[in-house]
């Protein structure tokens, strides 16, 4: 589920209205089932309480379909592809390439892979401009896109009810026949499970017995929150917002506005060139780096925030000095301690956790 999908086609602009379609008219439960055990996230104490989702209430059955469904390849129009061969555990579910060209159509595609955690608390749009609403509508995105999985929904609903298994879990989750609105919505309830709070920055905030962080770590905590904090907020270290960070000074309409960043969606001048702001967890794992993968490592990412900001009407105010100058001063020792507090970030638990992993 890259989301990286290159132009507006029928199915994305159901996705920017945040719709979910199906293939059948006719919902009628086929019959009764007893009812999926109920479920909720497991949030640690350090990150924010975030609601239950009314529309899709989690269970037990659903978030265990959804991940059979996020690793499996028959949502691909080639059988081939799966939502976890552009989004790998291993690497907190990025794919460690700048314009990954994996798809159906092997053409490379105009946007980064982003990561997939941690997205429960995502209310302000999933994608780089935000073109969906939620995460039910995100995955109709890629795999229905040409240039990703190509899939017909049509054909994915015949394919999935010619597997017996799949038959059995869909009815006890929703009490009726597949449909494509109830393939989006186990892999929604998956998707919302995948959260990351287990790194040794988050025992030492805990005060797990024994966790610590070095002073130079100390120090690079203090910067981020100093330096990159207006954007990079808080213990999920994103404000989920859009910012423009001065990476480029044009922003041309070509493919219908993939490189306008939020003003494709929004259609507000202000927001011409803003992109989602990711997170910091784990981002020792999930180069390359902005949305189209142009940094190949953070001292690249840096470097740009320290001399290499490029003006434009909607740069972020954050990025202007006192004297009117762009760049955040980064003194050398100042970037290895960031650098060191960012690898304390790194979430070993989540990466290698068997509840998030290929069930086959």
């Amino acid at each position: 589920m890259n989301g990286k999908y290159a132009v507006l086609h029928l199915s994305a602009l159901m996705l920017l209205s945040g719709t979910v379609i199906s293939c059948k008219k006719d919902h009628r439960p086929v019959e009764n089932f007893p009812a999926p055990t109920p479920a909720r996230l497991e949030v640690p104490g350090n990150l924010p309480k975030v609601a239950d989702d009314a529309d899709n209430p989690l269970s037990a059955e659903g978030i265990e379909l959804g991940r059979i469904l996020f690793y499996d390849a028959r949502l691909s129009g080639n059988n081939k592809l799966s939502c976890a061969s552009c989004h790998r555990q291993d690497i907190a579910f990025s794919d460690a390439t700048a314009l990954t060209s994996i798809g159906v159509s092997a053409k490379p595609l105009h946007r980064h892979t982003p990561t997939l955690f941690n997205l429960a608390w995502a209310k302000s749009g999933l994608f780089w401009d935000g073109g969906s609403k939620n995460l039910e509508s995100q995955a109709l995105g890629p795999l229905t896109s040409e240039d990703e999985m190509h899939q017909d929904l049509y054909e994915l609903e015949r394919e999935l009810k010619a597997v017996p298994d799949y038959v059995k879990r869909f009815k006890l989750v929703f009490n009726r026949e597949i449909t494509s609105t109830d393939v989006l919505k186990a892999l929604a309830q998956f998707q919302r499970t995948l959260i990351s709070a287990g790194s040794r920055y988050d025992l030492y905030i805990r005060k797990v017995p024994g966790a610590t962080l070095s002073s130079q770590e100390l120090q690079g905590l203090a910067l981020v929150h100093a330096k990159c904090g207006s954007c990079h907020q808080g213990e999920l270290f994103t404000d989920y917002s859009y910012h423009n960070n001065g990476i480029d000074a044009i922003f041309p309409d070509d493919l219908e506005g993939i490189y306008q960043g939020r003003y494709r969606v929004s259609f507000d001048l202000a927001d011409m060139g803003k992109f989602k702001t990711p997170s910091l967890r784990n981002v020792m794992l999930t180069a390359p780096y902005m949305h189209d993968g142009r940094f190949i490592n953070l001292d690249q990412v840096l470097d740009h925030y320290r001399s290499g900001i490029t003006y434009s009407a909607t740069v972020d105010r954050a990025l202007y000095q006192n004297d009117g100058n762009l760049g955040i001063p980064i003194s050398q020792a100042e970037k290895a301690a960031i650098k060191a507090f960012l690898s304390a970030l790194t979430d070993d638990a989540f990466t290698k956790n068997k509840k998030f992993s290929n069930p086959n």
